[in-house]
């Protein structure tokens, strides 16, 4: 029995989290801890453990094993350097830091403690997006010379941040707006898929004004990448629809996806883009099931720290593109 602390409940993925420990043979939830006390006693009742008030007595008193960040993003450096120094397996909710200092700082204590790490980028496991590595991978596109990822909802138009979640709508808290928070698991998808962006520029704005001026809503991304592709990346939270969510394009073919399956052109493979690709791979489980599928001893595929941290310096150059106005080199 895996024996895990949650340190800060105040993700909104948080109540899924929760239902999948609950759910999940082998893991033992011991301690919550959350600086404000209603929600910690909230999750600790539904999780049936106790609450600590200190995020060390995680494993000083409660005695963990791993560690669930799911705290406010401001909150992540102090407590995941603490719980790598105590030598914890470590699953952290994106963005990894606050800032991009931060996060490298982060990664490089994740790595030195040789702790289990994951973080939230679930696209990847996708069958669409795991096919689209295969074929990106092997060639099939010919030279790609344009890609487009995008990751959209209607949070601001539902208002989904105007309670609970609030601070997710602060960026004095969370580190970013709409574009970093949506658009950083379309970033890891491109970056995945076509490596680290040389320079990017980006178009970040407010629509609505729902959460103050300082909190953006939607924004563009251009990135270019080694061997000649241009990125287009789009996250926010003011779209009613978000049907065509990637497209990759190239001297010997073409994909894209379109509520949620994949069609291709290709002449290598015999296919005109018409129908929906239909060779796929098996899903992988859900980001966090990884995790703990990982504390249990198995071989999956994980997020790196250093991958994280990386994600996190891109999209901090795309914000300070945006003020600036200007390219920025990476």
């Amino acid at each position: 029995m895996k024996r895990i602390g949650v340190a800060g409940v105040a993700h909104i993925h948080m109540p899924n989290f929760a239902t999948r420990l609950k759910a999940r043979p082998g893991v033992e939830v011991v301690a919550v801890w959350d600086p404000e006390p209603v929600r910690a006693e909230k999750y600790a009742g539904e999780l049936g453990c106790k609450v600590v008030s200190r995020v060390e007595d995680l494993w000083k008193e409660a005695d963990a094993e791993a560690v669930v960040v799911c705290s406010e993003t401001n909150r992540h450096k102090e407590i995941v350097l603490a719980a790598a120094a105590a030598g914890m397996d470590l699953f952290v909710e994106k963005p990894l830091g606050f800032s991009a200092a931060d996060a490298i700082e982060m990664a490089a204590a994740i790595e030195r403690a040789g702790v289990v790490f994951q973080t939230g980028y679930f696209m990847r496991g996708a069958s669409v997006h795991r096919e689209l590595k295969r074929l990106v991978d092997g060639g099939v596109f010919g030279t790609v010379t344009r890609v487009r990822h995008v990751n959209c909802h209607s949070g601001s138009l539902g208002g989904w941040f105007d309670t609970d979640f609030r601070w997710m709508a602060d960026p004095a808290v969370a580190g970013c707006g709409a574009f970093g928070d949506l658009g950083t698991h379309s970033l890891d998808i491109l970056m995945w898929l076509f490596g680290k962006p040389e320079s990017v520029t980006a178009d970040i704005s407010v629509v609505t004004g729902r959460y103050g001026e300082t909190c953006d809503e939607t924004g563009t991304a251009l990135l270019k990448f080694p061997g000649g592709a241009v990125g287009t990346l789009c996250g926010g939270w003011v779209d009613v629809m978000n049907p065509v969510t990637c497209e990759v394009s190239g001297s010997e073919g073409f994909a894209y996806i379109r509520n949620g399956e994949l069609f291709v052109k290709s002449d290598r493979l015999g296919t005109d883009g018409s129908a929906p690709w239909s060779e796929l791979p098996e899903a992988l489980p859900h980001a966090f099931e990884l995790f703990l599928d990982a504390l249990e001893g198995r071989d999956v595929p994980l997020v790196s720290a250093s991958e994280a941290a990386q994600r996190n310096v891109v999209m901090e150059a795309l914000y300070r593109a945006a003020r600036t106005h200007t390219w920025v080199s990476l």
